[in-house]
């Protein structure tokens, strides 16, 4: 039998988007505010799920204390209060919108799971507004 069990994590965060290889009317046409030359910033919530089954000796699908840590390190030490188009490797090629935050803190964290455990990845950009990868 599977059981999800989850994490909650909080990191702050600036970015801008914008694209560059179109005008500055496009882009504010495309991103609004979001596209503020001086950069924005978010107070970002984040759920990690993981599933699978329980281990009959210990009961527990993963230790959460394993994952609290392994969210510190791939997550919170790398993006919080940090300017992600600036200081995160993975967005000095990619627009850091709401769904490709939260795709990249999925692939930084799989690798590291036990692969017989499933990964899902919930970040609220705003109390209303929040993407979840992968989808089902």
């Amino acid at each position: 039998m599977k059981v999800t069990v989850s994490r909650k994590a909080h990191f702050n965060a600036a970015h801008r988007l914008h694209y560059e290889k179109w005008s500055d009317e496009e882009n504010k046409a495309t991103f609004g505010k979001c596209n503020n030359e001086y950069y924005h910033g978010h107070n970002y919530d984040l759920t990690v799920k993981v599933t699978g089954e329980v281990d009959p000796i210990t009961g527990y699908v993963v230790d959460m204390k394993v994952l609290k840590d392994l969210i510190k390190i791939y997550v919170l030490e790398e993006f919080d209060h940090k300017n992600l188009n600036l200081q995160v490797e993975e967005f000095k090629t990619i627009n850091p919108t709401a769904e490709n935050i939260c795709i990249a803190i999925w692939k930084r964290l799989r690798p590291v799971l036990d692969p017989q455990l499933d990964l899902k990845v919930i970040l609220y950009e705003t109390e209303r507004n929040f993407v979840e990868y992968p989808s089902i």
